[in-house]
């Protein structure tokens, strides 16, 4: 897919849990299970492990609960409907086919996946490792940087520090400005009322910073803007929306995580666990794989190097 040869890909299990869900074609097998989200999330990550496979590979899913950003805003998210128990339902396929693939699985309460997959990048980047984050989600275009690097397999499509600038008209470092200026609708972050994407574009573009902005309101009104003369008195008045936006904007760096970026490592294939799955959900092609691989082993004697769990109830 690409010429990138990443030390780590993170995988932004939540994102694509849901994009599949709503993109791809409800599919039920014989017996009216629904597996069309479980063969859309697990075929992107077979994807990968085709397309890097020098890489270490973990997926890292939200946890179920409350996070610090309902804390600091209890709104926080409250437009999202329930899950749907359509996919609700195959949720516990899609992790116990990624745990018997091999590959690490963690969801850390407390916070969602976004800030571990931020903290994990971070500290990876700065050992001067190189890191790919396969997600759908906008928001992860703050962690670009020389190190870190995105990828949307569902669009084929990969973001450098370039591709970010080309696709939002601002560096990945003014990212949360742009998110805490518009707010976002999804995750109910209210951002300034009356300020869109043009205009906040406009504002970073010309100003700078959310910060530079705000030492700045008296440029304001010199720029070609629409409604230029009036935006500073709503930037004032809306101030405190705006920096609670881009509080809750911001992806953690620092979580504490269990392990270090360097201490995650991939287990054995489950042959007969991946059987059970794919017959389950009639993945007939996969299972044909499976077995061309030759004679599974039992269970039992299947020795997994790593894997951590941390996702008490996870979505």
């Amino acid at each position: 897919m690409t010429t990138l040869d990443p030390a780590l890909v993170l995988v932004d299990g939540s994102s694509y849990l849901y994009r599949a869900f709503h993109a791809l074609p409800m599919l039920t097998t014989s017996t009216g299970r629904n597996s069309g989200a479980a063969k859309g999330v697990i075929n992107m990550i077979r994807r990968l492990k085709k397309d890097y496979p020098n890489a270490t590979i973990a997926v890292v899913f939200d946890a179920k609960g409350k996070t610090f950003r309902d804390d600091i805003y209890p709104q926080y998210k409250a437009n999202r409907p329930p899950m749907p128990e359509e996919l609700r339902e195959q949720i516990e396929p899609i992790h116990a086919i990624i745990r018997a693939m091999g590959l690490p699985l963690l969801a850390i309460e407390g916070v969602e996946a976004d800030d571990v997959i931020g903290t994990l990048a971070a500290q990876a980047a700065k050992a001067g490792r190189s890191v790919l984050v396969s997600t759908g989600d906008k928001d992860m275009a703050q962690l670009v940087n020389d190190h870190v690097t995105l990828v949307n397999t569902m669009t084929d499509t990969v973001m450098d520090p370039a591709g970010v600038e080309e696709k939002f008209g601002l560096p990945p470092a003014l990212i949360i400005d742009y998110l805490a200026l518009m707010g976002d609708k999804v995750d109910n972050i209210p951002g300034v009322p009356g300020v869109g994407e043009k205009t906040a574009l406009a504002l970073l573009q010309n100003l700078g910073s959310l910060k530079d902005i705000y030492q700045k309101l008296e440029q304001i009104p010199e720029l070609p803007i629409r409604g230029a003369k009036k935006l500073p008195e709503k930037l004032e008045n809306e101030r405190e929306k705006a920096e609670l936006s881009y509080e809750l904007a911001t992806i953690k760096l620092d979580v504490e995580l269990p392990l270090a970026f360097d201490e995650i490592q991939q287990g054995e294939q489950n042959a007969d666990e991946l059987l059970h799955w794919y017959r389950e959900l009639e993945f007939n092609t996969w299972i044909d794989e499976v077995l061309a691989g030759g004679e599974t082993k039992p269970v039992e004697e299947i020795k997994v190097d790593y894997e951590i769990v941390l996702d008490k109830g996870a979505l």
